[in-house]
């Protein structure tokens, strides 16, 4: 049996990630592909804890604490759903993975990149996403975008620096990895984007 393909995406916070979740799983369903959607931090019942105390514990946590936590949520998500999903031939779609921790706790919150890819690899192994779709809209645009939430997270009410970092992060990664990433316009109309990802995703389908 064929392994199932991983694809995830990434962006910073209003970029439209949702909106487009659901429109690419339905173009990956109507092709007959079986699939996953999950998302991180999350996936699991321990995962969705985890991601409670991310999201809406306290703000004064230390650094290191919230990486260590990110890479809990992310083991057992990948030991219970993810790898078991890819093995069985099922293709997993999932909101955020690896990349985000680089981007919000290497680039946010200044952790060094080595640190966190020894935690990746103790975690993952050769586990990496096969393809990346990462939802790129200035960092000013895409806070007033959000801005209409009702109840900002953790990471939601963090200053318009520290945004900057995450996306120069994310950007500096797709430029060293063009083979996994593809990069979206995420600043176009909704058709805009859909029109953006129906030609990165048909060559995928089966």
């Amino acid at each position: 049996m064929a392994r199932g393909q991983f694809i995830t995406l990434e962006g910073v916070e209003g970029a439209g990630k949702s909106t487009s979740l659901a429109f690419i799983e339905a173009l990956l369903r109507d092709a007959g592909v079986k699939l996953l959607v999950t998302r991180e931090p999350g996936g699991t019942e321990l995962g969705e804890a985890i991601r409670g105390l991310l999201l809406h514990g306290r703000d004064a946590m230390a650094a290191d604490a919230e990486l260590l936590l990110m890479f809990a949520a992310r083991a057992e998500h990948i030991a219970q759903r993810i790898r078991p999903a890819l093995d069985a031939g099922i293709w997993v779609l999932c909101d955020r993975f690896t990349d985000a921790t680089y981007a919000y706790q290497g680039g946010g919150r200044g952790i060094p990149d080595a640190r966190i890819a020894v935690l990746e690899d103790w975690v993952q192994g050769g586990l990496r996403p096969d393809l990346t779709l990462l939802f790129d809209i200035p960092v000013e645009e895409g806070l007033a975008r959000a801005g209409g939430r009702a109840r900002p997270d953790r990471f939601e009410r963090e200053e318009q620096a520290f945004f900057e970092r995450v996306r120069a992060h994310y950007l500096a990664a797709a430029r060293r990895e063009p083979q996994r990433f593809r990069v979206i316009d995420a600043r176009v109309s909704v058709a805009e984007v859909e029109a953006q990802l129906r030609a990165v995703l048909t060559p995928w389908l089966p």
